[in-house]
């Protein structure tokens, strides 16, 4: 499978990499292992010692240099072996280690995979939101056993929920939501409104309002190549302005780890000023959300997964509906991008031969 290389995507929670730890996680297929180094700058080189091609997560950090366990060489982050312990200490020219662009931003350490000089921090999507200067950031991850962008899929056709959470997230009101798509460059946005709806229970106390209100309720979700999405969802009772309402922004962070697994992170933040209180909700909410999509959603792209085995997506020929508009633009934008990246380093190699 051909992913996006050049492009952010989220490596971990910034609390995963601890100081004076090894941290090794496989993104796009490929083991890139993270540490922080002496001033405590997050680094990430490729995990593959070019020695005898041990891992060198199974090393240690050596005054924030990674010596491999099992000769000793010892590598910076720019991925340069920095002291050989044999012989003359002369370092061979070729041991070094490929490095990756890192950037630590809103609660989560990014990693571009692509050209390193084409890598800029102001493309990684906003998500202020989990500024954790000024928000709380209960934070989650998940394993899935399904590619990333029907993780994409799951989340831009929310139309799924009156079906797959009856009980928690979904009502019987859902499938006639208004719904709307809209793109902003290689930006997509999907809106969804339901009127007078009556929420799960579990909802009206994240939302602030009293249980069985028919409600207005909205979820607009952004999403950003290759899967970074913003869910905004808020509630209003029937017929009161928007503003009236509580909005709660719900980053959901999606990364392959090979062509059919992903990372999952997901969070709720609540603004620092709520002190102790908007820990606990944060904490709270997050649990809650953390149960329908781990024994819901999970399983069923797994099992989706299953049933599509190795087969291209489109090859399949899948029924459209119109809940599929604003997924069906984000697989047409990832796979022009891709495309687009391709054909120019095809470009390039005709020019270097």
């Amino acid at each position: 499978m051909k992913f996006l290389k050049n492009a952010w995507y989220v490596a971990a929670w910034d609390n995963e990499v601890e100081p004076g730890d090894l941290f090794a996680r496989t993104l796009l297929n490929e083991s890139v292992l993270f540490f922080r180094d002496g001033a405590g700058k997050v680094q990430a080189i490729h995990n593959r010692c070019p020695h005898r091609f041990a891992p060198l997560s199974m090393g240690k950090l050596c005054g924030g240099q990674v010596q491999c366990a099992y000769h000793g060489l010892e590598f910076d982050g720019s991925g340069a072996c920095t002291r050989n312990p044999h012989g003359d200490g002369a370092i061979p020219r070729a041991a070094r280690v490929r490095a990756y662009p890192v950037a630590e931003k809103y609660s989560v350490i990014w990693i571009w995979m692509g050209d390193a000089e084409a890598a800029d921090e102001a493309l990684i999507p906003d998500f202020g939101c989990m500024d954790p200067a000024r928000f709380y950031v209960a934070k989650r991850y998940l394993h899935a056993r399904a590619n990333y962008v029907l993780e994409s899929d799951n989340i831009l056709d929310l139309s799924h929920i009156q079906y797959l959470h009856p009980s928690t997230l979904g009502s019987s009101d859902v499938s006639q939501a208004i719904t709307r798509v809209e793109q902003q460059g290689e930006t997509i946005w999907s809106y969804r409104q339901t009127v007078a709806e009556i929420m799960p229970d579990f909802l009206y106390g994240a939302m602030g309002i009293p249980f069985g209100t028919p409600v207005d309720r909205w979820i607009d979700v952004r999403w950003d190549a290759p899967a970074n999405m913003l869910l905004l969802a808020g509630a209003v009772a029937t017929g009161r302005p928007r503003a009236e309402g509580r909005e709660t922004p719900l980053p959901h962070l999606f990364t392959p780890e090979t062509d059919t697994t992903t990372h999952y992170w997901f969070s709720f933040p609540m603004p620092r000023e709520m002190g102790e209180m908007g820990e606990r909700i944060a904490e709270e909410q997050v649990s809650a959300l953390n149960q329908p999509f781990s024994t819901e959603d999970l399983p069923m792209l797994e099992a989706q997964q299953g049933m599509i085995g190795d087969a291209d997506f489109w090859s399949l020929k899948p029924v459209l509906l119109p809940g599929d508009a604003a997924a069906v633009r984000a697989r047409r934008v990832l796979d022009k991008l891709i495309a687009d990246e391709q054909a120019a380093q095809i470009s390039v190699r005709a020019l270097e031969a």
